[in-house]
């Protein structure tokens, strides 16, 4: 019992909830916080500490921005543990829903053939006209394809055999 008193260390009375109401333990080590809650916390004063010098370099015109980057505008209450933060951004505001994402691929339904809805998967056949069938299907003349394979291949002929013409050569 005396090495307590020598050491100053003292066995929890009991489980602390986190300060944050967030419904896990926290401990004194991470200021009666759970660990997600103190992680959070560390970040913020982070990028609390980021802000606050990016914004004196701008206020002393030391800025090495292009001007279209959001500054971020924070308030800190040490005590409570609170912070509030907001993005003030030079430009104007976006619509969310307008924007495209051109790596994202949606999940679509299953591979199915275009004249009988029969499920292909991975042996589907893609027709020059831009849709995919199944093995019955897969001529052009079994799904009334629209594409002009003769046009096509006049064209490409064509570009394949360009017309060479000889210059007209003067009369002596």
């Amino acid at each position: 019992m005396e090495s307590h008193d020598e050491t100053g260390c003292q066995a929890p009375e009991g489980p602390i909830l986190c300060v944050n109401n967030c419904g896990f333990f926290g401990s004194a080590a991470t200021m009666n916080m759970c660990s997600k809650c103190h992680k959070a916390m560390i970040l913020n004063q982070e990028q609390v500490q980021l802000a606050a010098s990016s914004i004196g370099s701008i206020v002393n015109g030391s800025s090495s921005g292009n001007g279209k980057e959001p500054a971020l505008a924070a308030a800190f209450d040490l005590q409570s543990g609170n912070v509030e933060s907001k993005i003030v951004s030079a430009e104007p505001s976006i619509d969310p829903s307008k924007m495209t994402f051109v790596g994202m691929k949606t999940k679509e339904g299953p591979n199915r053939c275009n004249t009988c809805s029969k499920r292909v998967g991975l042996t589907g056949f893609n027709c020059r006209c831009g849709n995919l069938f199944c093995a019955a299907h897969r001529y052009s003349d079994k799904h009334d394809c629209p594409f002009d394979y003769k046009t096509a291949a006049r064209d490409a002929i064509a570009k394949a055999n360009p017309v060479v013409r000889a210059e007209k050569l003067d009369k002596i």
